[in-house]
Protein backbone atom coordinates (compact mmCIF):
# COMPACT_ATOMS: atom_id res chain seq x y z
CA UNK A 1 0.00 0.00 0.00
CA UNK A 2 1.69 3.49 -1.16
CA UNK A 3 1.62 6.26 1.34
CA UNK A 4 1.49 9.79 -0.52
CA UNK A 5 0.70 12.73 0.62
CA UNK A 6 -2.56 11.59 2.38
CA UNK A 7 -4.55 8.68 2.45
CA UNK A 8 -7.38 8.21 -0.46
CA UNK A 9 -9.87 6.47 2.17
CA UNK A 10 -10.17 9.27 3.90
CA UNK A 11 -13.02 10.96 2.81
CA UNK A 12 -15.54 14.13 3.85
CA UNK A 13 -17.76 11.64 5.80
CA UNK A 14 -15.80 8.45 6.61
CA UNK A 15 -12.87 6.60 5.78
CA UNK A 16 -13.37 3.99 2.94
CA UNK A 17 -11.66 2.65 0.19
CA UNK A 18 -10.86 -1.17 -1.82
CA UNK A 19 -9.34 -3.38 0.65
CA UNK A 20 -6.29 -4.05 0.88
CA UNK A 21 -5.33 -1.35 -1.55
CA UNK A 22 -6.31 1.26 0.37
CA UNK A 23 -7.52 0.27 3.53
CA UNK A 24 -5.72 -2.84 5.03
CA UNK A 25 -5.57 -4.12 8.48
CA UNK A 26 -2.27 -2.81 9.18
CA UNK A 27 -3.91 0.63 8.64
CA UNK A 28 -7.23 0.06 10.75
CA UNK A 29 -4.80 -0.44 13.30
CA UNK A 30 -3.06 3.08 12.66
CA UNK A 31 -6.29 4.33 12.68
CA UNK A 32 -7.28 2.69 15.74
CA UNK A 33 -4.44 4.36 17.61
CA UNK A 34 -5.32 7.59 15.89
CA UNK A 35 -9.04 7.66 17.29
CA UNK A 36 -7.85 6.99 20.35
CA UNK A 37 -5.32 9.90 20.59
CA UNK A 38 -7.78 12.30 18.83
CA UNK A 39 -10.88 11.40 21.11
CA UNK A 40 -8.92 10.52 24.23
CA UNK A 41 -12.02 8.43 25.11
CA UNK A 42 -12.14 5.82 27.90
CA UNK A 43 -14.51 3.29 26.11
CA UNK A 44 -16.02 2.90 22.83
CA UNK A 45 -18.21 0.60 21.00
CA UNK A 46 -16.94 -1.39 18.05
CA UNK A 47 -19.20 -3.23 15.52
CA UNK A 48 -18.87 -4.51 11.83
CA UNK A 49 -20.98 -5.32 8.58
CA UNK A 50 -21.43 -8.28 6.58
CA UNK A 51 -18.73 -8.30 4.81
CA UNK A 52 -15.94 -11.03 4.57
CA UNK A 53 -12.83 -8.30 5.24
CA UNK A 54 -14.62 -6.66 7.99
CA UNK A 55 -13.90 -9.00 10.92
CA UNK A 56 -10.36 -9.13 10.41
CA UNK A 57 -10.63 -4.87 10.38
CA UNK A 58 -12.27 -4.47 13.29
CA UNK A 59 -9.79 -7.10 15.11
CA UNK A 60 -6.95 -4.59 14.20
CA UNK A 61 -9.08 -1.43 15.04
CA UNK A 62 -9.55 -2.63 18.48
CA UNK A 63 -5.59 -3.53 18.96
CA UNK A 64 -4.99 -0.10 18.14
CA UNK A 65 -7.92 1.28 20.40
CA UNK A 66 -6.83 -1.18 23.16
CA UNK A 67 -3.04 -0.46 22.90
CA UNK A 68 -3.87 2.67 23.26
CA UNK A 69 -4.85 2.25 26.42
CA UNK A 70 -9.14 2.36 25.81
CA UNK A 71 -11.45 -0.65 26.65
CA UNK A 72 -13.58 -1.81 23.92
CA UNK A 73 -17.40 -2.89 23.76
CA UNK A 74 -17.59 -5.30 21.19
CA UNK A 75 -20.82 -5.52 20.07
CA UNK A 76 -20.04 -8.05 16.92
CA UNK A 77 -21.95 -8.22 12.94
CA UNK A 78 -24.49 -5.03 13.37
CA UNK A 79 -26.18 -2.32 11.26
CA UNK A 80 -24.30 1.25 11.70
CA UNK A 81 -27.13 2.72 13.78
CA UNK A 82 -26.57 -0.85 16.18
CA UNK A 83 -23.45 1.20 16.95
CA UNK A 84 -25.07 4.76 17.23
CA UNK A 85 -27.11 2.84 19.88
CA UNK A 86 -24.74 1.11 21.73
CA UNK A 87 -22.80 4.86 22.45
CA UNK A 88 -25.69 6.63 23.17
CA UNK A 89 -27.78 4.45 25.21
CA UNK A 90 -24.66 2.97 27.24
CA UNK A 91 -23.71 6.54 27.30
CA UNK A 92 -20.19 5.77 25.87
CA UNK A 93 -17.22 8.02 24.49
CA UNK A 94 -17.69 6.79 20.87
CA UNK A 95 -17.87 4.61 18.50
CA UNK A 96 -16.19 3.11 15.32
CA UNK A 97 -18.55 1.18 12.68
CA UNK A 98 -17.10 -1.48 10.04
CA UNK A 99 -18.67 -0.64 6.76
CA UNK A 100 -18.50 0.21 3.31
CA UNK A 101 -22.69 0.59 3.27
CA UNK A 102 -23.35 0.22 -0.77
CA UNK A 103 -20.24 0.35 -2.26
CA UNK A 104 -18.73 -2.81 -4.50
CA UNK A 105 -17.61 -5.94 -1.87
CA UNK A 106 -13.87 -5.32 -2.40
CA UNK A 107 -14.55 -2.06 -0.55
CA UNK A 108 -14.43 -1.33 3.49
CA UNK A 109 -14.41 1.40 5.51
CA UNK A 110 -15.35 3.19 8.76
CA UNK A 111 -17.58 5.53 10.09
CA UNK A 112 -16.72 7.36 13.65
CA UNK A 113 -18.61 8.95 16.52
CA UNK A 114 -17.65 10.84 19.39
CA UNK A 115 -19.68 10.36 22.78
CA UNK A 116 -23.88 10.78 22.46
CA UNK A 117 -23.32 9.27 18.95
CA UNK A 118 -21.71 12.95 17.63
CA UNK A 119 -20.88 12.21 14.05
CA UNK A 120 -16.79 12.74 13.24
CA UNK A 121 -16.64 14.03 9.60
CA UNK A 122 -13.52 15.98 7.96
CA UNK A 123 -14.35 19.32 9.13
CA UNK A 124 -15.19 17.71 13.09
CA UNK A 125 -11.87 15.74 13.48
CA UNK A 126 -11.37 13.02 10.05
CA UNK A 127 -8.82 15.30 8.52
CA UNK A 128 -6.78 15.69 11.65
CA UNK A 129 -7.39 11.74 12.38
CA UNK A 130 -6.01 11.30 9.07
CA UNK A 131 -2.46 13.38 9.96
CA UNK A 132 -2.12 11.78 13.33
CA UNK A 133 -2.21 8.02 11.07
CA UNK A 134 0.93 9.73 8.41
CA UNK A 135 2.91 10.82 11.16
CA UNK A 136 2.71 7.83 12.96
CA UNK A 137 3.38 5.65 10.05
CA UNK A 138 6.33 8.34 8.89
CA UNK A 139 8.91 8.36 11.41
CA UNK A 140 12.48 9.23 10.43
CA UNK A 141 11.76 10.18 7.09
CA UNK A 142 9.93 6.44 6.34
CA UNK A 143 6.84 4.26 6.76
CA UNK A 144 6.89 2.27 9.13
CA UNK A 145 4.32 -0.25 8.87
CA UNK A 146 5.50 -1.14 13.19
CA UNK A 147 3.22 0.55 15.24
CA UNK A 148 5.11 2.95 17.63
CA UNK A 149 5.44 1.97 21.50
CA UNK A 150 2.75 3.27 23.72
CA UNK A 151 2.92 3.75 27.35
CA UNK A 152 0.74 2.81 30.47
CA UNK A 153 -1.80 -0.31 30.62
CA UNK A 154 -3.71 -1.43 27.76
CA UNK A 155 -7.71 -1.11 27.29
CA UNK A 156 -9.83 -4.22 27.63
CA UNK A 157 -12.33 -5.95 24.79
CA UNK A 158 -15.79 -6.84 26.54
CA UNK A 159 -18.27 -8.69 24.05
CA UNK A 160 -21.91 -7.46 24.30
CA UNK A 161 -24.97 -8.58 22.88
CA UNK A 162 -26.85 -5.29 22.30
CA UNK A 163 -29.40 -6.35 20.38
CA UNK A 164 -32.44 -7.00 22.58
CA UNK A 165 -32.61 -3.87 23.81
CA UNK A 166 -32.10 -2.16 20.37
CA UNK A 167 -35.34 -3.83 19.36
CA UNK A 168 -36.54 -3.35 22.33
CA UNK A 169 -36.25 0.50 21.42
CA UNK A 170 -37.60 -0.28 18.10
CA UNK A 171 -40.47 -1.32 19.43
CA UNK A 172 -40.86 1.68 21.29
CA UNK A 173 -42.51 3.30 17.91
CA UNK A 174 -44.92 1.48 17.30
CA UNK A 175 -48.52 -0.17 19.14
CA UNK A 176 -48.47 -3.68 17.83
CA UNK A 177 -52.10 -4.12 18.63
CA UNK A 178 -52.80 -1.37 16.67
CA UNK A 179 -50.99 -2.74 13.37
CA UNK A 180 -53.16 -3.87 10.82
CA UNK A 181 -51.66 -7.52 9.42
CA UNK A 182 -49.97 -6.07 6.18
CA UNK A 183 -48.35 -8.12 4.10
CA UNK A 184 -44.68 -6.88 3.39
CA UNK A 185 -42.31 -7.76 1.12
CA UNK A 186 -38.68 -7.35 2.73
CA UNK A 187 -35.40 -7.37 0.80
CA UNK A 188 -32.61 -7.00 2.94
CA UNK A 189 -29.99 -7.78 0.08
CA UNK A 190 -27.92 -10.29 1.60
CA UNK A 191 -26.65 -7.12 3.78
CA UNK A 192 -27.35 -6.72 8.16
CA UNK A 193 -31.25 -6.64 7.86
CA UNK A 194 -32.21 -9.69 7.41
CA UNK A 195 -31.39 -10.94 11.73
CA UNK A 196 -33.04 -7.82 12.49
CA UNK A 197 -36.14 -8.18 11.05
CA UNK A 198 -36.02 -11.84 12.30
CA UNK A 199 -35.91 -10.28 15.91
CA UNK A 200 -38.72 -8.19 15.43
CA UNK A 201 -40.98 -10.55 13.83
CA UNK A 202 -42.30 -12.07 16.71
CA UNK A 203 -43.58 -8.71 18.20
CA UNK A 204 -45.70 -7.80 15.08
CA UNK A 205 -48.59 -8.96 12.96
CA UNK A 206 -47.35 -8.69 9.89
CA UNK A 207 -46.49 -11.59 7.17
CA UNK A 208 -42.96 -10.66 5.98
CA UNK A 209 -41.64 -12.23 2.71
CA UNK A 210 -38.07 -12.45 2.68
CA UNK A 211 -35.59 -12.18 -0.20
CA UNK A 212 -32.04 -11.97 -0.46
CA UNK A 213 -32.59 -12.66 3.24
CA UNK A 214 -29.33 -13.92 4.51
CA UNK A 215 -26.45 -12.05 5.59
CA UNK A 216 -23.45 -12.94 2.85
CA UNK A 217 -21.10 -11.14 2.74
CA UNK A 218 -19.99 -12.29 -1.13
CA UNK A 219 -23.40 -10.55 -2.06
CA UNK A 220 -24.13 -13.14 -4.30
CA UNK A 221 -27.54 -11.11 -5.80
CA UNK A 222 -25.36 -7.98 -6.07
CA UNK A 223 -24.41 -5.27 -3.64
CA UNK A 224 -27.58 -3.94 -2.14
CA UNK A 225 -27.63 -0.70 -3.42
CA UNK A 226 -31.82 0.08 -4.01
CA UNK A 227 -30.71 3.89 -4.78
CA UNK A 228 -29.98 2.19 -8.21
CA UNK A 229 -32.95 1.85 -10.44
CA UNK A 230 -31.33 -1.32 -11.81
CA UNK A 231 -31.55 -2.55 -8.66
CA UNK A 232 -35.25 -2.24 -7.96
CA UNK A 233 -37.05 -4.88 -10.15
CA UNK A 234 -36.90 -7.83 -7.60
CA UNK A 235 -38.07 -6.09 -4.82
CA UNK A 236 -40.81 -4.38 -7.08
CA UNK A 237 -41.81 -8.03 -8.89
CA UNK A 238 -42.11 -9.80 -5.51
CA UNK A 239 -44.39 -6.78 -4.10
CA UNK A 240 -46.93 -7.55 -7.41
CA UNK A 241 -46.29 -10.99 -7.20
CA UNK A 242 -47.28 -11.10 -3.71
CA UNK A 243 -49.94 -8.58 -3.94
CA UNK A 244 -48.23 -7.27 -0.69
CA UNK A 245 -49.09 -4.00 1.06
CA UNK A 246 -45.58 -2.76 1.23
CA UNK A 247 -42.51 -3.38 -0.37
CA UNK A 248 -38.84 -2.33 1.85
CA UNK A 249 -35.07 -2.83 0.71
CA UNK A 250 -32.09 -1.69 2.50
CA UNK A 251 -28.29 -1.15 1.81
CA UNK A 252 -25.85 -3.10 3.04
CA UNK A 253 -25.75 -1.78 6.79
CA UNK A 254 -29.36 -0.81 6.66
CA UNK A 255 -28.80 2.57 7.80
CA UNK A 256 -31.11 3.55 4.63
CA UNK A 257 -34.79 1.69 3.66
CA UNK A 258 -36.25 2.27 0.41
CA UNK A 259 -39.98 2.04 -0.21
CA UNK A 260 -42.13 0.30 -2.91
CA UNK A 261 -45.85 1.43 -2.71
CA UNK A 262 -48.91 -1.94 -3.03
CA UNK A 263 -48.20 -1.75 -6.99
CA UNK A 264 -44.92 -2.07 -6.86
CA UNK A 265 -43.52 1.40 -7.85
CA UNK A 266 -40.85 3.15 -5.77
CA UNK A 267 -41.16 6.01 -3.59
CA UNK A 268 -39.04 8.68 -4.06
CA UNK A 269 -37.57 9.48 -0.53
CA UNK A 270 -38.92 13.15 -0.74
CA UNK A 271 -41.98 12.24 -0.15
CA UNK A 272 -41.42 10.23 3.03
CA UNK A 273 -39.83 13.18 4.50
CA UNK A 274 -43.04 14.77 4.58
CA UNK A 275 -45.22 11.59 5.54
CA UNK A 276 -42.37 10.91 8.62
CA UNK A 277 -42.48 14.54 9.60
CA UNK A 278 -46.21 14.49 9.73
CA UNK A 279 -46.02 11.92 12.50
CA UNK A 280 -43.17 12.96 13.99
CA UNK A 281 -45.33 16.56 14.69
CA UNK A 282 -47.99 14.51 16.11
CA UNK A 283 -46.04 13.41 18.80
CA UNK A 284 -44.30 16.48 19.30
CA UNK A 285 -46.33 19.27 18.22
CA UNK A 286 -45.28 22.93 17.02
CA UNK A 287 -41.41 21.15 16.90
CA UNK A 288 -38.85 22.00 14.47
CA UNK A 289 -38.61 19.66 11.00
CA UNK A 290 -34.33 19.63 9.61
CA UNK A 291 -34.70 18.71 6.05
CA UNK A 292 -32.16 18.98 3.23
CA UNK A 293 -32.16 21.98 0.58
CA UNK A 294 -32.19 19.41 -2.71
CA UNK A 295 -36.28 19.47 -2.75
CA UNK A 296 -38.43 21.38 -0.34
CA UNK A 297 -41.21 22.44 -1.61
CA UNK A 298 -43.49 19.56 -0.17
CA UNK A 299 -41.69 19.37 2.98
CA UNK A 300 -42.20 22.58 3.78
CA UNK A 301 -45.69 23.24 3.18
CA UNK A 302 -46.95 19.71 5.27
CA UNK A 303 -44.60 20.90 7.86
CA UNK A 304 -46.55 23.92 8.39
CA UNK A 305 -49.34 23.18 7.49
CA UNK A 306 -49.05 20.87 10.72
CA UNK A 307 -47.80 24.09 12.84
CA UNK A 308 -44.11 22.47 12.80
CA UNK A 309 -41.19 24.84 11.79
CA UNK A 310 -39.15 23.45 8.90
CA UNK A 311 -35.50 23.97 9.48
CA UNK A 312 -32.90 23.73 6.35
CA UNK A 313 -29.62 21.89 6.69
CA UNK A 314 -26.96 21.47 4.00
CA UNK A 315 -26.87 17.93 3.15
CA UNK A 316 -24.66 15.04 4.66
CA UNK A 317 -25.62 13.12 8.09
CA UNK A 318 -23.02 15.08 9.78
CA UNK A 319 -24.94 18.24 8.96
CA UNK A 320 -27.83 17.40 9.78
CA UNK A 321 -27.47 15.51 12.96
CA UNK A 322 -25.75 18.74 14.11
CA UNK A 323 -28.76 21.20 13.17
CA UNK A 324 -31.36 18.85 15.13
CA UNK A 325 -28.94 19.35 18.05
CA UNK A 326 -29.01 23.06 17.57
CA UNK A 327 -32.72 23.40 17.17
CA UNK A 328 -34.07 20.23 19.15
CA UNK A 329 -35.68 18.74 15.96
CA UNK A 330 -37.88 15.87 16.68
CA UNK A 331 -37.12 14.28 12.94
CA UNK A 332 -35.14 15.14 10.08
CA UNK A 333 -35.15 13.79 6.79
CA UNK A 334 -33.08 14.00 3.53
CA UNK A 335 -34.25 12.76 0.01
CA UNK A 336 -31.67 10.29 0.00
CA UNK A 337 -33.82 8.24 2.46
CA UNK A 338 -31.50 9.06 5.72
CA UNK A 339 -34.10 9.90 8.57
CA UNK A 340 -33.29 10.97 11.83
CA UNK A 341 -35.13 10.64 15.30
CA UNK A 342 -34.75 13.16 18.24
CA UNK A 343 -35.13 9.73 20.50
CA UNK A 344 -32.92 7.94 18.95
CA UNK A 345 -29.86 10.13 19.46
CA UNK A 346 -30.76 12.71 17.01
CA UNK A 347 -29.02 9.74 14.38
CA UNK A 348 -30.52 7.83 11.37
CA UNK A 349 -31.78 4.49 11.49
CA UNK A 350 -33.12 2.19 8.63
CA UNK A 351 -35.58 0.36 10.63
CA UNK A 352 -37.76 3.09 12.53
CA UNK A 353 -38.73 4.53 8.96
CA UNK A 354 -40.61 1.42 7.89
CA UNK A 355 -41.99 0.67 11.76
CA UNK A 356 -43.39 4.37 11.11
CA UNK A 357 -44.84 3.63 7.82
CA UNK A 358 -46.82 0.68 8.69
CA UNK A 359 -47.90 2.12 11.85
CA UNK A 360 -49.63 5.06 9.29
CA UNK A 361 -50.96 2.69 6.70
CA UNK A 362 -52.68 1.05 10.00
CA UNK A 363 -53.72 4.09 11.31
CA UNK A 364 -55.40 5.40 7.71
CA UNK A 365 -56.42 2.18 6.57
CA UNK A 366 -55.26 3.66 2.37
CA UNK A 367 -52.30 2.53 0.43
CA UNK A 368 -49.50 3.89 0.33
CA UNK A 369 -50.16 5.15 -3.48
CA UNK A 370 -53.18 6.69 -2.08
CA UNK A 371 -51.30 8.75 0.91
CA UNK A 372 -48.83 10.10 -2.02
CA UNK A 373 -50.66 10.43 -4.76
CA UNK A 374 -52.18 13.95 -4.23
CA UNK A 375 -48.27 15.15 -2.68
CA UNK A 376 -46.43 13.58 -5.43
CA UNK A 377 -49.14 15.65 -7.85
CA UNK A 378 -48.41 18.70 -6.43
CA UNK A 379 -44.80 18.60 -6.72
CA UNK A 380 -43.42 16.17 -9.39
CA UNK A 381 -39.35 15.79 -8.97
CA UNK A 382 -37.13 14.66 -11.61
CA UNK A 383 -35.59 12.38 -9.86
CA UNK A 384 -31.99 12.90 -8.69
CA UNK A 385 -29.93 12.59 -12.07
CA UNK A 386 -26.32 12.10 -11.12
CA UNK A 387 -23.43 12.97 -14.15
CA UNK A 388 -19.89 12.62 -14.63
CA UNK A 389 -18.47 15.87 -15.97
CA UNK A 390 -14.97 16.42 -16.43
CA UNK A 391 -14.85 20.41 -14.93
CA UNK A 392 -18.06 20.24 -12.10
CA UNK A 393 -17.09 23.74 -10.75
CA UNK A 394 -17.51 25.26 -14.23
CA UNK A 395 -20.49 23.28 -15.07
CA UNK A 396 -22.28 24.63 -11.80
CA UNK A 397 -20.84 28.67 -12.87
CA UNK A 398 -21.95 27.97 -15.83
CA UNK A 399 -26.04 27.16 -15.27
CA UNK A 400 -25.72 30.23 -12.28
CA UNK A 401 -24.83 32.56 -14.95
CA UNK A 402 -27.55 31.30 -17.40
CA UNK A 403 -30.49 30.76 -14.92
CA UNK A 404 -29.68 33.79 -12.26
CA UNK A 405 -31.25 36.81 -13.44
CA UNK A 406 -34.34 35.60 -13.29
CA UNK A 407 -34.11 33.44 -10.49
CA UNK A 408 -36.60 34.60 -7.50
CA UNK A 409 -34.23 33.27 -4.86
CA UNK A 410 -30.82 32.12 -5.25
CA UNK A 411 -29.22 29.56 -2.25
CA UNK A 412 -25.89 28.41 -1.69
CA UNK A 413 -26.19 26.04 1.27
CA UNK A 414 -25.18 23.11 -0.55
CA UNK A 415 -24.07 23.56 -4.00
CA UNK A 416 -26.52 25.60 -5.79
CA UNK A 417 -30.06 26.06 -5.69
CA UNK A 418 -32.14 28.52 -7.95
CA UNK A 419 -35.99 29.20 -7.39
CA UNK A 420 -38.69 30.23 -9.94
CA UNK A 421 -41.95 31.02 -9.83
CA UNK A 422 -43.23 27.60 -10.43
CA UNK A 423 -39.87 25.16 -10.96
CA UNK A 424 -36.60 24.87 -8.64
CA UNK A 425 -33.55 22.85 -8.86
CA UNK A 426 -30.56 21.93 -7.12
CA UNK A 427 -27.03 20.74 -8.42
CA UNK A 428 -24.19 19.74 -6.01
CA UNK A 429 -20.93 18.17 -5.77
CA UNK A 430 -21.02 15.00 -4.38
CA UNK A 431 -19.15 14.59 -0.96
CA UNK A 432 -18.44 10.94 -1.30
CA UNK A 433 -18.64 10.62 -5.23
CA UNK A 434 -16.79 12.29 -8.66
CA UNK A 435 -20.23 13.46 -9.18
CA UNK A 436 -22.43 16.28 -9.90
CA UNK A 437 -26.34 15.59 -8.58
CA UNK A 438 -28.92 17.72 -9.63
CA UNK A 439 -32.45 17.75 -8.73
CA UNK A 440 -35.51 19.60 -9.87
CA UNK A 441 -39.30 20.10 -8.71
CA UNK A 442 -42.16 22.12 -10.09
CA UNK A 443 -45.46 23.01 -8.82
CA UNK A 444 -48.00 20.10 -10.15
CA UNK A 445 -46.17 20.70 -13.75
CA UNK A 446 -44.49 17.46 -15.26
CA UNK A 447 -44.33 18.91 -18.78
CA UNK A 448 -42.51 21.77 -17.74
CA UNK A 449 -40.48 18.92 -15.52
CA UNK A 450 -39.71 17.25 -18.16
CA UNK A 451 -38.50 20.77 -20.41
CA UNK A 452 -36.45 22.45 -17.48
CA UNK A 453 -34.86 19.40 -16.53
CA UNK A 454 -33.29 18.50 -20.11
CA UNK A 455 -32.34 22.21 -20.09
CA UNK A 456 -30.25 22.26 -16.96
CA UNK A 457 -29.00 18.73 -17.86
CA UNK A 458 -27.58 20.41 -21.21
CA UNK A 459 -26.23 23.43 -19.66
CA UNK A 460 -24.46 21.11 -17.34
CA UNK A 461 -22.62 18.76 -20.06
CA UNK A 462 -22.35 21.81 -22.14
CA UNK A 463 -20.03 23.40 -20.11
Amino acid sequence: MAIGQYLGCFKAYDVRGRVPDELSPPLAEFIGRAYAALIKPRKVAVGYDIRLTSPELAARLCKGLTDSGVDVIDIGMVGTEEVYFAVGSLELDGGVMITASHNPKDYNGMKFTRDRARPISADTGLAEMEQLVMEMLRRDGNVHWAPPATSGPPGSVTRLDLRPQYVEHLLTYVDPAKLRPLKVVVNAGNGGAGPVLDRLEPFLPLRLVKIYHKPDGSFPNGVPNPMLPENRAVTAEAVVAEGADLGLAWDGDFDRCFFFDEKGQFVEGYYLVGLLAERALQRHPGAAIVHDPRLVWNTVEMVEARGGRPVVSKSGHAFIKEKMRQVDAAYGGEMAAHHYFREFFYCDSGMIPWLEVVSILSERGRPLSELLAERIARYPVSGEINLRLPDPAAALAAVRVHYEAEALRVEEIDGLGLEFADWRFNVRMSNTEPLVRLNVETRGDRDLLQRVTREVVSLLKGA
